[in-house]
């Protein structure tokens, strides 16, 4: 037996894979026969409502079409002999018409039969059960008198029912009855009390039974319950008893728990697989009892399991065999416990095992297999039938073997079609299922449609379906594009009824795709397409809102979606359409709501819709407004000093309170004003209040959240305290002296509130700290200080201040100390003593004058000092006196800031806070030499060929005594580079030089510093070019021709040259010299030198002749010698001068007037360079450049000097340019060559040398002009006086004749 068994599952297993379960198609294959398949029959259990017709349900499909019988009670039903009951066409379905018959009339067992010539299918044993609900049985119910504390069951016992009622407990008005741990209903539907009280009467307990299936409710009688103590009991029952007590006079005792139900220590439970299980423990006990619940063979199924009645009843659904085993209850209160134990059994109705027997479409020749797996407790029994009729009794069939729960064919044929049904059943049910075997053979096909478009977001999971029909079962092959391989690996899983899944759908999936369905006996193909679309997504979603009602808000919903795919917005509030109102306004990507509402409060939830996906998100609004003011006030628990007060709080807003404020006016002292009490947190409604006495109290609240403060409550009844003895006195005593003999008595008054009565005064008392005598006392009203006459300098005093009332006075008063009146020192710091630490800064000594002779609190000491003179003659100097302070008990401070090289005088000073004691004897000190500054100027004053004389003056800060100079220079060639350093030591008196033998027409750069015994000073630097060769200017006159004579000025016109600067006997009355100007690109160029004190020096400037009382301009200059006017009108003319401005008591100084002319702007010049004489004048004038070069190349040649020749119009400008030594071209020089720095000197970090506020060029002096650049690049220097001043200034566009140098700029440009 055992062999054929393994036999029999090795067949099982080899064929699986041979034969699938398949089911023809008949809406699409519809020539294609199939056995009956039943799709619809009523339950087994079927319980009908006896008002309505009875509905059996069987239908099935086949082809041909089945035809349809029914059995009753195991009999055939003859449907055509009774009138009443009628099938359906085209279905097995009866329908019975109670109207002429009873419907318990036709309760029994009924079985539907389909068949066709393929097969014969039959259903389950439909029970046909009329519902019933009866009614309750009259019965008079009698009051119910217990005990109070006792235990009491009322009973419901419904009648029976089908199916059985829901019970509940209502009153007379359809209220549910209140259940707790105390009172609950079990689950046969009575009432239990674990104890009874007092207000458990009443006359109106009643039991209620619901029917469901009939919709009808049953009501029991009304239960009376009527609860007394125990003197109540012999009171009422006397009468009825003979005056016989009926109970003992001794009250219910408190008791430990039992078990109303269930009864005894345990119990057993059974119940079936699938099924709800149910267990409840009631116990009575006074105090009412706990219950818990334990598993004693496991653990509880927390996610299956529920407690209903307070844990009194424990529910578990879809019970498993792992919920068999002990169950235990617990019953406990204070006095003990008690427990009982429940064994449940899981028993089984039959169930499949990998689902019921599966349909068979098998082609001639093939093998196959039907398989009824079940289980069950008890095992079920498995019996199989073919078409309806017991397998044993069915015609035999060669290719069919029958092995307990497995049907195998083998080979099977034409003709073997059937419909096989496999009966599993036990104790507790059983299980029936039809399936046919249907023999074909057919072609593949593909009942997919073709071409169909398949369309899935991107990232999701893509399944394309290949829905295919053919005997033997056809293979199934994919491919896409192009063929070139099946699709057979990742991404692409093929299930086994044909469908291509890409679990992950990309861009790149999209395109064509072939099914190909192939067996024995052909090949279909059919073609398909997938689109994978972009994703529909919120990019900006909705935001939390918090607003004030009234105000507007604006969601935001910003989406993106494939553009293929047409989107529809949707908004929803609380998941519900939008109001209508037209306060919301939907716009294509936003929600605005307007003037919001309290009611507009919610969850606003915003989706894009496409018809592939969606996307949503949501945003929740809250509308918020300051909470409604406090209502209900009300003052309890009042004693003398303090109240109770207890409010009820307004509506929040959905803005949580934060706290309550509590206000009180005192209408005693200050009606109408409203002074804070006291706060508590926003989730108390109750504070208790301490009061003072004698005040009128009114009390106000107001409620604070996010928005802000409520408006105030009203107010409460008034309150009034007594009035009591003060319980403060006055804080802030205070002790001092206005005189030297007075000593002043202050303190901080009490407030009405503080005052706790009628006649506040104050008690001041004082008496000498140091002197053993009395307090002195007096009483004074209305005043917060008292003068105490005829005292001590400055002695320490002991005060005491105490508050006073027409009803007692305060608490002793704490003791403060003060002092009498001071008087200035009596005595100077002595033993005064300086040491310079350098020649800035001094350290002064002095011995602290004593605390006695100080006669007041030592504030601090005064340094003062100041300069007599500067040790150098030529710097006289007088400077007013400074003081320094030194808070606190000093002995010594640091003099800083001094000047060198000078001599001061000081004196120290103790002070306290009445003044300045007297002045220690003044002491004189000198400070050691220092550094000098820069000297005031340098200039040049003669310029020759191969000489320059420099003149400069000496610093105006020297430090000391100037021990000389030193003079450093060097020459700047056209390419900006600088040459070799010579340096030159100056004697100390000595204020210019001339230096000899240097190169002509050459730039020189000069370094000028001053030096004393500490060292050299900062430099002053200047910039020179020595004269040209006038022979050879002389040749160009002549060759060139008499144009030159009349040849303009310069267009940036220069003003006077100022006189040479006096020696330093002779200083003039102004500090400026050297006052020049020059006009560039950015505005006039204002060039000085000064040697004043004054710090402050400005340029003021005004037009000329401007009428009315124009105020002049002012330009600051911040410490430079020279400075650009911008923004000035082009062809005016304007009034310049400088100006030094000392101490507001001195006067100011001012230099000479200078009149600058600013150009006017040039006019666009007319392009005459495709003239035909402007090219003719151009060639000329190349011609003649060409011989001034011969003459040029042929004078170097010979090495001869001409004489110069000297110019007869001392007002007329010739201008010349510098040449290079070697090869007598034209040099180039540029404006920078400042900024570089002498060869083997240090360079600063930024690359430049600093000229120490210097920018002197040839332009700053009389004998140099404007230095300008030409438009090749090359430098342009004039050497005369400007012969006046000029209404206008002349623009490039001269038609005057051109210079020969002009001439030639005007060639290289055109060339």
């Amino acid at each position: 037996m055992m062999e054929r068994r393994m036999d029999t599952a090795l067949l099982v297993l080899l064929m699986g894979h041979l034969a699938a379960a398949l089911e023809v198609p008949l809406d699409l294959l519809e020539e294609l026969p199939q056995p009956p398949t039943i799709t619809q029959q009523s339950p087994k259990d079927y319980i009908i409502d006896p008002r309505e017709n009875i509905v059996i349900h069987c239908d099935a499909k086949g082809k041909p079409h089945p035809s349809f019988s029914w059995t009753r009670n195991g009999t055939h039903f003859d449907i055509d002999e009774d009138v009443n009951v009628v099938m359906r066409p085209h279905s097995g379905t009866l329908v019975v018409d109670i109207s002429r018959e009873k419907a318990d009339h036709y309760e029994g067992v009924y079985q539907c039969t389909a068949r066709n010539k393929h097969g014969t299918a039959v259903s389950h044993n439909i029970v046909i059960r009329q519902s019933r609900s009866p009614l309750w049985s009259k019965e008079r119910i009698k009051q119910i008198v217990v005990q109070e504390g006792v235990s009491l069951v009322l009973p419901c016992r419904p009648p029976a029912g089908l199916p059985p009622p829901i019970i509940f407990w209502m009153d007379n008005n359809f209220q549910r009855l209140p259940q707790s741990s105390r009172v609950s209903q079990s689950l046969n539907g009575d009432l239990y009390f674990s104890n009874v009280l007092r207000e458990d009467s009443r006359n109106d307990y009643i039991c209620y039974a619901r029917f469901p299936h009939t919709q009808t409710i049953q009501q029991k009688q009304p239960i009376t319950v009527k609860v007394l103590n125990l003197e109540a009991i012999n009171d009422t029952m006397a009468a009825f008893y003979n005056e016989t007590d009926l109970f003992s006079e001794d009250p219910v005792d408190e008791r430990k728990p039992t078990f109303l139900i269930p009864s005894g220590s345990s119990s057993s439970h059974t119940v079936l697989r699938g099924q709800v299980l149910e267990m409840e423990c009631i116990a009575e006990g006074l105090p009412t009892p706990e219950i818990s619940w334990i598993k004693l063979s496991g653990d509880l199924p927390t996610q299956r399991m529920s407690y209903l009645y307070y844990q009194k009843n424990l529910r578990i659904v879809n019970v498993s065999a792992s919920d068999a085993g002990d169950y235990r209850c617990s019953a406990k209160n204070m006095l003990g416990s008690v427990h009982h134990t429940i064994h449940v059994s899981v028993k089984a109705s039959p169930y499949w095992i990998g689902g019921a027997p599966r349909n068979l479409v098998l082609a001639p020749g093939e093998n196959g297999v039907l398989t009824c797996r079940a289980s069950g407790t008890p095992k079920p029994s498995i019996t199989w039938a073919m078409n309806g009729i017991p397998i044993a009794n069915s015609p035999k069939d060669l290719s069919r073997k029958v092995e307990e729960d497995t049907i195998i064919f083998t080979d099977i044929q034409m003709g073997s079609s059937a419909v096989y049904q496999c009966n599993v059943s036990n104790d507790h049910g059983y299980l029936m299922a039809n399936a046919f075997v249907n023999v074909l053979s057919e072609p593949p096909r593909v009942l997919t449609p073709a071409n169909k478009v398949y369309q899935v977001i991107k990232n999701h999971r893509a399944r394309i379906d290949c829905a295919f029909f053919g005997s033997p079962i056809p293979k199934i092959t994919w491919f896409k594009d192009s063929r070139s391989s099946t699709l057979d690996g990742d991404p692409y899983i093929q299930h086994d009824n044909g469908t291509l899944e890409i679990h992950t759908a990309q861009a790149r999936n999209s395109g064509k795709y072939t099914c190909a369905a192939r067996n024995m006996l052909g090949i279909y193909e059919n073609h398909v397409y997938l689109e994978v679309k972009e994703p529909t997504r919120i990019l900006k979603q909705p935001e939390y809102k918090v607003v004030q009602r009234g105000r507007s808000v604006v969601f935001e919903c910003k989406v993106k979606h494939d553009p293929t795919l047409v989107p529809t917005m949707t908004w929803l509030k609380d998941d519900g359409e939008l109001p209508d109102d037209e306060r919301l306004i939907v716009d294509s990507d936003s929600l605005t709501i307007t003037d919001v509402t309290e009611s507009d409060g919610g969850v606003y939830t915003c989706i894009m819709n496409t018809t592939l996906d969606h996307d949503s998100a949501s945003a929740e609004l809250t509308v918020v407004e300051r909470p409604d003011p406090p209502t209900d006030l009300e003052l309890t628990d009042q004693k003398k000093r303090s109240v109770q007060l207890t409010w009820t709080p307004g509506d929040e807003h959905n803005s949580p309170i934060q706290k309550f404020l509590i206000q009180y006016d005192d209408s005693l002292h200050h009606r109408g004003h409203w002074h804070n009490l006291t706060e508590v947190p926003g989730t108390r409604t109750t504070a208790h209040l301490k009061l003072s006495p004698y005040v009128h109290y009114t009390f106000r609240v107001l409620a604070l959240n996010a928005m802000g403060f409520s408006r105030p409550s009203f107010p409460s009844r008034m309150f009034k305290t007594e009035a009591a003895a003060p319980d403060e006195n006055p804080k802030d005593v205070e002790g001092f002296g206005t005189e030297h003999d007075n000593l002043v008595i202050s303190w901080k008054p009490l407030t009405g509130l503080q005052s706790n009565g009628p006649g506040l005064r104050y008690r001041v008392m004082w008496r000498q700290k140091a002197v053993e005598s009395d307090w002195t006392t007096v009483t004074v009203s209305n005043n917060s200080r008292f003068v105490v006459s005829g005292t001590p300098t400055f002695v320490p005093y002991e005060l005491k201040v105490q508050a006073v009332n027409d009803h007692g006075v305060g608490p002793e008063p704490a003791i403060a100390r003060g002092y009498s009146g001071e008087d200035l020192p009596v005595a100077a710091p002595e033993n005064v003593q300086v040491v310079v630490l350098n020649s800035t800064l001094a350290e002064v000594h002095w011995d602290p004058v004593p605390h006695k002779l100080i006669r007041g609190h030592l504030k601090g000491y005064k340094v003062y000092y100041w300069k007599e003179r500067s040790l150098h003659k030529h710097n006289p100097y007088h400077m007013e006196k400074l003081i320094l302070m030194f808070s606190g008990n000093h002995s010594h401070g640091m003099v800083p800031g001094l000047h060198p090289f000078s001599v001061y005088s000081f004196n120290v000073r103790v002070y306290n806070g009445k003044g300045e004691g007297p002045v220690s004897p003044t002491q004189q000190f000198d400070t050691p030499e220092g550094v000098p500054g820069a000297p005031t100027s340098l200039i040049v004053t003669n310029s020759n060929l191969d000489t320059l004389t420099l003149e400069w003056s000496p610093p105006h800060d020297r430090k000391g005594r100037i021990t000389g100079y030193t003079l450093k220079y060097q020459p700047v060639n056209n390419s900006n580079e600088l040459g070799p350093v010579e340096e030159l030591a100056l004697l100390a008196n000595e204020t210019s030089v001339t230096l000899p033998n240097l190169k002509y027409s050459t730039r020189y750069k000069f370094y000028l510093n001053a030096k004393t015994v500490r060292g050299a000073g900062p430099a002053i630097s200047q910039e020179a070019v020595t004269i040209v060769d006038e022979a050879l200017m002389s040749l160009l006159d002549v060759d060139v021709g008499e144009g030159t004579a009349g040849s303009t000025q310069s267009s940036h016109p220069l003003a006077q040259p100022p006189p040479h600067r006096l020696p330093d006997e002779a200083l003039p009355v102004s500090p400026f010299g050297n006052v020049s100007s020059s006009v560039g690109e950015d505005g006039p160029l204002i060039s000085w030198e000064y040697w004043g004190p004054e710090k402050n020096v400005y340029v003021e400037y005004m037009v000329e002749n401007s009428e009315g009382e124009q105020e002049w301009q002012k330009e600051p200059v911040n410490g430079s010698q020279n400075v650009v006017l911008k923004g000035l009108k082009g062809g005016l003319s304007y009034r310049v001068r400088l100006v030094a401005k000392g101490h507001h008591d001195q006067p100011l100084h001012h230099s000479e007037e200078l009149l600058v002319t600013v150009p006017a702007v040039a006019s666009r010049q007319v392009d005459i360079a495709t003239q035909g004489w402007f090219i003719g004048l151009m060639c000329a004038i190349a011609l003649l450049i060409l011989i001034l070069l011969i003459i040029c190349f042929i004078q170097r040649n010979k090495g001869g000097k001409y004489p110069v020749k000297e110019k007869e119009d001392a007002h007329t400008d010739p201008e010349f340019q510098p040449m290079k030594e070697d090869d007598c071209t034209f040099g180039e020089y540029s404006d920078n060559e400042d900024h570089k720095p002498l060869k083997g000197s240090r360079t600063p970090s930024n690359g430049t040398v600093k000229r120490d506020d210097s920018d002197d060029s040839l332009v700053d002096y009389g004998e140099g002009g404007d230095g300008q650049f030409n438009e090749d690049g090359s430098f342009i220097g004039q050497y005369s006086g400007k012969s006046g001043s000029r209404d206008t200034a002349e623009g490039h566009e001269s038609s005057e004749a051109p210079s020969p140098i002009n001439t030639m700029n005007s060639l290289n440009s055109f060339v």
